[in-house]
């Protein structure tokens, strides 16, 4: 099944995509719900943002490959975690498919992108083993987790290299039946890929990491945990677009633009 946050003639609402078909519903898509009886073309409505978290997780670290090219570049060891751990991001950041990227007029040429699985959570839920981990799961999206690298080493926290307006592009839908194994991310820069990854292939599983971090932390319906990155990512410059798609959930795609 697959989840749409869209707007249509000023009107907002969640719907079911079917094909190119939006099937209007009404009530909470965590609960209870039915169809309205409208429809709409998908290229009739625009795509919004597929949620707006109570809390926005964000797993850091989580695939090898990526630590051990950051450390090539750097030229240093790979510091590779030997434990799961969980941070976060803000809702001022989010944006949905099709939107622009806006790059700040002070920001330096390190502008990146991470294609990431993002975890949508559907119940709530405190301190749940791993083997009931995924029952929390109501469904998954895709995220793009834009990093200023520059203002990452120089700040004390994340809040603008990390966190600035639009650097979280989200979406385009959440489908809630993924092949976790079979799923595998790409990312394209102008058309051209430049990472690929075993969606799959984490250092960490989502299950450890919802197993660990809700010994801590409860989580709600409509909680997303983003699940970190593979590779690396070239300098992005005005005008540059990026796809991120992760097969079986879809193609988030927006474009980079810098402020004036």
């Amino acid at each position: 099944m697959r989840w749409i946050n869209f707007s249509h003639a000023g009107h907002t609402a969640y719907g079911l995509l079917e094909g190119d078909t939006v099937i209007e519903t009404r009530g909470d898509i965590f609960t209870t719900w039915e169809r309205t009886g409208r429809s709409f073309p998908l290229a009739s409505v625009k795509i919004e943002v597929p949620l707006i978290p109570r809390t926005f997780y964000c797993a850091g670290l989580n695939y090898v490959d990526h630590l051990k090219e950051a450390a090539d570049k750097a030229g240093t060891v790979p510091n590779i975690p030997d434990r799961a751990e969980i941070g976060y991001r803000a809702q001022n950041a989010l944006i949905a498919h099709e939107e622009d990227v806006i790059i700040p007029r002070d920001a330096t040429e390190k502008v990146h992108y991470e294609g990431e699985l993002v975890v949508v959570f559907g119940k709530k839920a405190r301190r749940v083993s791993e083997a009931e981990a995924m029952d929390c799961i109501f469904g998954y999206t895709i995220g793009n987790d834009v990093s200023e690298r520059t203002w990452q080493k120089a700040d004390r926290t994340f809040y603008r290299s990390k966190n600035t307006d639009t650097f979280k592009p989200m979406g385009p839908w959440i489908e809630t039946e993924l092949d976790l194994n079979a799923a595998h991310t790409t990312v394209k820069l102008n058309g051209v890929p430049r990472t690929s990854f075993a969606t799959n292939h984490m250092l960490f599983s989502i299950a450890h990491f919802i197993h660990v971090t809700s010994q801590y932390c409860t989580f709600y319906p409509g909680d997303v945990m983003w699940m970190g990155t593979d590779g690396t990512s070239p300098d992005v410059k005005s005008g540059d677009l990026v796809e991120v798609e992760i097969s079986g959930l879809g193609v988030l795609r927006n474009r980079f633009v810098r402020e004036p």
